[in-house]
C-alpha cells in the first residue's frame, strides 16, 4: 500500500495540504482523518473545502455529526468522536460515503470498527496528523487499497512537488 509523509510547520501549511487534497479529489473519494484532539483535522478540512472551490465556513461537526457543504462535488465532513460503531450504523452515516457522489472527510474513523462491525469504506485514503512542538505536525498518508486511493495520493504528491514542498 502506498504511503507518504510530510512535515507541516504550522496551521497554514495544514490548510494548504487540505487545499491540495481538494484540488486532486474526485466524487467518491474518502479521507479518513486520524489524530488527537487539536491535531489539525478540521483545519485540514477547511483547506479541503477551499480546494474543492466551496464557499463554506467549515466548522467542526462534533455535535452535529455531519456538515455537508454543497458544490460539485459536495463535501461531507463527519466527526465520529462521540459515537460507537453500532451508533454509526444505526444513524445510517455509512450512506454518506457509500453514495459515491461527494467527497467525504471522516474524523475519528477508528469508530468505524468495533462492536463486531467494520464499516470502513472499501477504498479510502488515511491521513494521520501528529502534533509536534512547538506548533507543527507530521502528516502521514496511507492508501488503504490500490486503485483510486493510490491515484489520489500520487496526484497529491505531484502537486506538493510542483509547489516546491518536497523534492
Amino acid at each position: 500500500m502506498p504511503a507518504w509523509s510530510l512535515f507541516l510547520p504550522d496551521a497554514d501549511a495544514t490548510e494548504r495540504l487540505g487545499h491540495w487534497l481538494g484540488q486532486t479529489a474526485r466524487p467518491g473519494d474518502v479521507l479518513l482523518l486520524h489524530g488527537n484532539l487539536g491535531a489539525g483535522k478540521t483545519t485540514l478540512v477547511r483547506g479541503l473545502a477551499r480546494g474543492l472551490a466551496l464557499d463554506a465556513e467549515v466548522t467542526s461537526p462534533t455535535f452535529a455529526l455531519v456538515q455537508t457543504y454543497g458544490g460539485h462535488p459536495a463535501l461531507h465532513h463527519l466527526d465520529l468522536y462521540r459515537l460507537e460503531t453500532a451508533e454509526v450504523l444505526a444513524a445510517g452515516l455509512d450512506e454518506y460515503w457509500e453514495a459515491g457522489d461527494a467527497v467525504c472527510a471522516i474524523e475519528w474513523p477508528e469508530r468505524l470498527r468495533g462492536d463486531g462491525l467494520d464499516l470502513r469504506p472499501a477504498a479510502s485514503l488515511a491521513l494521520s496528523l501528529t502534533a509536534e512542538e512547538p506548533e507543527g505536525r507530521q502528516a502521514a498518508f496511507q492508501a488503504e487499497t490500490g486503485g483510486r486511493p493510490s491515484e489520489w495520493l500520487a496526484a497529491l504528491e505531484t502537486v506538493a512537488r510542483e509547489a516546491g514542498v518536497v523534492a
